[in-house]
């Protein structure tokens, strides 16, 4: 791993957040890389409310979070399994998360006791899955001067006093996922199974157990991603829809109009709509599976 990433791939309206919120990635310790993607740091002081909108990564996160101005504010930490549909959360006042963002299939060697799918959809209490203390969830959020480095020391001590249990399928699932997100010929689950030697079946049983969701959601949320974050890098100009729906391997331009718009709320000609124009406000679309 060479660093945290640096797109903005599932964040809708990216320099909308950036504009209001102080958004990082900070690498892990060395011996959790293997199984993060990054930590995650936002904190903020609005006077007016905002709402972020996120397309979910095939990603479990743990999410500690204080919504308020000081050391006092209520605080807690939820598993936040991977999301299936769009999610939206309203920030006002002053405010603080520290999140951990696993690698797809990265989860499970730190709460072996459940396939990754029994909390897909799903945030829950983290006492609830993994072992945390009030002392835990206060050593990460830290006071309000707290140094940045020490809330990701204070998450490298968490993380690294619970495990992670050594597991190759755990890193089998995650050399699958990343597969799926670095190869742009795996476009069906079919010739994934065929790249990887094995059945489409056993295929689907690993990515329930470890990542939460079927091989064939991961490739579908991978193509969104990308065509979202197309849509943003090339507003005010005109994006080649159908070009891009066959970069990604759909079938026609109206497929993927039609898996964006379920996604995102509004279709990829509106949302990619130049700044002049103004972008329409996206909204939760009805939950899918």
């Amino acid at each position: 791993m060479a660093g945290p990433r640096r797109d903005t791939r599932g964040i809708v309206d990216a320099p909308g957040l950036f504009a209001r919120v102080r958004f990082r990635r900070r690498e892990p310790a060395p011996a959790l890389r293997p199984y993060l993607e990054h930590y995650w740091l936002i904190d903020w002081d609005l006077d007016q409310p905002y709402a972020s909108h996120v397309v979910p990564h095939p990603s479990v996160n743990v999410v500690f979070q204080r919504f308020g101005p000081g050391a006092d504010s209520p605080a807690f930490a939820e598993v936040a399994g991977v999301g299936l549909e769009l999610f939206t959360q309203k920030l006002a006042g002053r405010g603080r998360v520290c999140g951990v963002q696993f690698r797809p299939g990265g989860f499970r060697p730190f709460a072996p006791g459940w396939p990754v799918s029994e909390w897909t959809g799903r945030r829950v209490p983290i006492a609830e899955v993994m072992p945390a203390t009030d002392a835990d969830i206060a050593a990460v959020l830290g006071p309000p001067d707290a140094p940045e480095d020490a809330r990701v020391a204070a998450l490298d001590s968490y993380l690294l006093g619970i495990g992670p249990r050594p597991d190759p399928r755990a890193a089998h699932a995650m050399a699958v996922a990343d597969r799926i997100r670095t190869d742009r010929t795996i476009r069906r689950v079919a010739r994934l199974s065929e790249a990887e030697g094995v059945s489409v079946r056993s295929l689907q049983r690993l990515f329930a157990a470890y990542v939460g969701v079927g091989p064939k959601w991961v490739i579908l949320r991978y193509r969104i991603h990308e065509a979202l974050e197309r849509a943003e890098s090339e507003t005010g100009t005109e994006v080649e829809w159908a070009e891009l729906a066959a970069e990604l391997g759909y079938s026609d331009q109206a497929h993927l109009v039609r898996d964006f718009t379920a996604t995102v709320g509004v279709p990829p000609t509106a949302y990619a709509r130049p700044p002049a124009a103004g972008r329409p406000d996206v909204r939760p679309p009805p939950y899918s599976a």
